[in-house]
Parts: C-alpha cells; sequence; structure tokens
C-alpha cells in the first residue's frame, strides 16, 4: 500500500481527532485540511521513518502549533466565550494529550513524539488534563443505550465525574420522551437502539429544538458516521471503550458546550 494510501486510510480519524480537538466540526477539519495542504507543500513534514498513522498526527501538530491557537484572539458571546475562557486556564498541551491517549489510542512514547515531549511529561500531562476538565463543569446527561450493562457503565462513570444522569433510553421513543422530559447537557448515543430504531434519528428530533445540545455517539460501527459526506459527530467513541475514553470525550463535550445551564 502506497503511503498516500495509508494516509489516505488514517484521515477519517485524523478528523475525528480535530474535531474533538477544537470542539467544532468545521473548525477541526479546517485543520486536517491545512495539514494536508502542508504536507503537499513540505514533504518532510511526514517523516517515513515512523508509522503513517503517527507521522499525519504528528504533522497536523506542526500545523496546529505553528499556524492556530486553542484560544482565539477574538472576544465571542455565549457559549464561545464561556469556552474561550476555560481553554485558557487550561495547561499547554494537555487536552491534546488526553485525545491522543483516550480517544486515539495512541500510548504515552508515541504521544511523546506527536506533540514533542519526553514520554513521562506525556504522562503528566494526560493527568493533568484529567484533574483540570473534570473540574471545570459538570451538568445532566442523558444516555441513550439498548445493552443494559454498557448503560449502567456509563452510567456509573458520568456519576463518578460528578454529572447527574438524567435516565437510559433503550429506544427512539424512550429518548425523545425522556430528554423531552429533562433538557440534557450532553448526550451519550448508541446508534442501533433496541426496537431497531436509529439513535441517530433519536437524536436529530432531540436536537431540532435544541440544537446547542452536545452528542457523544458511542457505536460499533464508526464508519457509519465518519464518511466525510454529511454533518458528522464531534465526539464518536468506539465500542468496546475504555473508561478513559468516555471520560475524556464527556469532559471534553461538556467544556466546549458550556452554558448557562451547567455548574462550573
Amino acid at each position: 500500500m502506497s503511503m498516500s494510501m495509508r494516509i489516505a486510510k488514517e484521515l477519517p480519524y485524523l478528523r475525528r481527532y480535530a474535531r474533538a480537538l477544537t470542539g467544532s466540526q468545521q473548525t477541526g477539519d479546517r485543520y486536517a485540511a491545512a495539514t494536508l495542504e502542508a504536507i503537499l507543500e513540505d514533504r518532510s513534514l511526514l517523516d517515513n521513518e515512523i508509522a503513517p498513522r503517527l507521522a499525519l498526527f504528528r504533522a497536523f501538530h506542526t500545523v496546529w502549533q505553528t499556524t492556530g491557537a486553542p484560544v482565539s484572539e477574538e472576544v465571542g458571546t455565549g457559549t464561545e466565550a464561556r469556552a474561550q475562557s476555560l481553554l485558557a486556564s487550561l495547561t499547554t498541551n494537555t487536552r491534546e494529550a488526553l485525545l491522543l491517549r483516550s480517544l486515539e489510542e495512541f500510548n504515552y512514547a508515541d504521544i511523546a513524539q506527536v506533540i514533542q515531549v519526553t514520554e513521562d511529561e506525556a504522562r503528566e500531562l494526560v493527568s493533568i488534563a484529567y484533574t483540570e476538565m473534570s473540574r471545570s463543569v459538570q451538568g445532566r446527561i442523558q444516555i441513550i443505550e439498548d445493552e443494559p450493562l454498557i448503560a449502567l457503565d456509563i452510567k456509573s462513570i458520568v456519576t463518578e465525574m460528578g454529572h447527574d444522569v438524567t435516565g437510559i433510553a433503550r429506544t427512539h421513543k424512550e429518548a425523545v420522551a425522556l430528554g423531552q422530559k429533562t433538557r440534557p447537557d450532553l448526550i451519550l448515543a448508541d446508534i442501533h437502539l433496541a426496537d431497531d430504531s436509529s439513535g441517530v434519528e433519536a437524536v436529530a428530533e432531540l436536537l431540532r429544538d435544541n440544537a446547542d445540545i452536545p452528542v457523544i455517539f458511542i457505536t460499533a460501527y464508526p464508519e457509519r458516521l465518519l464518511t466525510g459526506e454529511k454533518p458528522e459527530p464531534a465526539f464518536l467513541i468506539t465500542k468496546p471503550f475504555e473508561e478513559e475514553q468516555v471520560r475524556s470525550a464527556v469532559s471534553q463535550a461538556m467544556f466546549f458546550a458550556s452554558t448557562k445551564t451547567l455548574n462550573a
């Protein structure tokens, strides 16, 4: 397989990472595209001595660190201003290290290569990230999951983080009814539900009246959502998942979608 084909294979996951890192599909995709443009202009950005996935993510971080800033210089209002304020309080590289570890499942040695720190520093950055982000925001979470054990596992994780769970829904109908009864600050949803209905459609219905609610999809079929051909979730976890992945995604999603309904 050629290098270009290997990079193309990894691109959906770079885009997933970039969207989670920036908290925006549009901004994340823009950074991913900028990375590809930079590689075309300077092939030395793509280190052929390491695995294609690692090389691609390291090239992304070269672009991220030299041309982008996690906190916009423009002063926003409402949710945007809230997110900027929280971003400004984070230790440098903590969010990046956390996502590389939990969402993309890089080991600490690889994280160190990507963001150009030592392996010990990479471990410390992940630890700091959990502490800082978990303290930033707590809120109400709705779970849409038809597997009882998985649903209870997710509930246990988020409640231990200090969040309240509004309920667990197993079908499209239950999900909509629950969301309309108690507005959540975050939705965690599978895409295939107990009655063969779609979790994606249930979420879409809930977002018609509350478009600002962040959503994390947890699915065994991520390729169904990472198509590049239609709006994609900023936060996507693949089953089977690790607790660290859920903790990271929840912290990221709540962090970026902070609103007046959340308790900072």
